[in-house]
């Protein structure tokens, strides 16, 4: 509790103050951090919750980058910290502050092993390299991060088939190691026309076609969910939303295809915090708050 600068320990009479002047200085304001979870692995979102009663909504800084805070209630904020395969596994400290107030803690990043696969792509697929209007469409819709949050609860599969590529598999392409390469997401084997469903609500923020030059990603669909947490679709057959339009968990967005590098019908479905890919199984099973 934060002491009343106005009252004291000790009572005193009117008369023993009037006339003087007090000279009182105001009362340090805490600021408190708690990082979830306690012992992240390689991949994982790290959920930074921190109370303050500075006027400002405090700042998180890891890894020599900052990330925005939203209010989660009075006096309470969040900022989501991803980390990624690439990440280096041990201490990682953060730091939280606001005005003059500073807090750090250090969490160990535990390692984690990747399943390693060998992909053969034929002359004509290994040829196409995307196109620089695909590729920064993608980078744009990933570094979103807009105020409102707009999901609720856990996430949900967006296809009925089975996982065929978990995340974070590294990967050789006909025998030559992509380093600095992870499967950035989850792949669904599906029939080809099956349905995608939005994993929660969300913004479409992004719609893109073989024909507008989505040669490598193939027709593809980006939700924003908010507070830097995006969400993408890609290798579809047909797509039924459009930009700017608001789709609730579960609503049909697209069709199982095999567009761009592909090689079969199936989902590519990744989702995104402040521009990394993270593993969305968390997201799925818990629900981050």
């Amino acid at each position: 509790m934060i002491p009343n600068p106005f009252t004291s320990s000790v009572a005193q009479p009117l008369s023993a103050i009037v006339g003087t002047w007090v000279v009182m200085s105001a009362p340090a304001l805490a600021l408190e951090m708690r990082v979830s979870p306690e012992q992240p692995q390689l991949g994982e979102t790290l959920s930074v919750l921190i109370e303050s009663e500075a006027p400002q909504a405090p700042t998180v800084t890891a890894r020599g980058r900052s990330y925005q805070t939203f209010s989660v209630g009075q006096n309470r904020y969040r900022a989501f910290i991803p980390t990624t395969p690439l990440d280096s596994p041990g201490p990682f400290p953060i730091r939280a502050s606001s005005g003059n107030q500073r807090q750090s803690q250090t969490v160990s990043l535990g390692d984690r092993r990747f399943t390693i696969q060998e992909i053969w792509l034929s002359p004509s697929v290994n040829a196409i390299q995307g196109t620089d209007y695909e590729f920064d469409r993608m980078d744009d819709f990933k570094a979103m991060v807009t105020p409102e949050r707009l999901w609720t609860g856990s996430f949900r599969h967006p296809s009925d088939g089975p996982i065929s590529t978990p995340y974070g598999v590294r990967r050789y392409y006909n025998g030559e190691w992509a380093e600095n390469y992870y499967h950035r997401g989850f792949d669904y084997a599906a029939p080809m026309g099956a349905p995608v469903v939005a994993t929660a609500r969300g913004r479409v923020s992004l719609v893109g076609t073989v024909s507008q030059g989505f040669e490598l990603h193939g027709n593809s669909i980006g939700l924003d969910h908010g507070q830097g947490v995006t969400s993408i679709y890609i290798h579809l057959s047909e797509i039924n939303v459009r930009e700017g339009q608001m789709v609730e968990a579960g609503d049909i967005i697209g069709r199982i295809g095999s567009t761009g590098i592909s090689t079969g019908p199936h989902l590519h479905w990744g989702l995104y915090v402040n521009g990394e890919s993270v593993d969305p199984a968390p997201w799925l099973n818990l629900g981050l708050k």
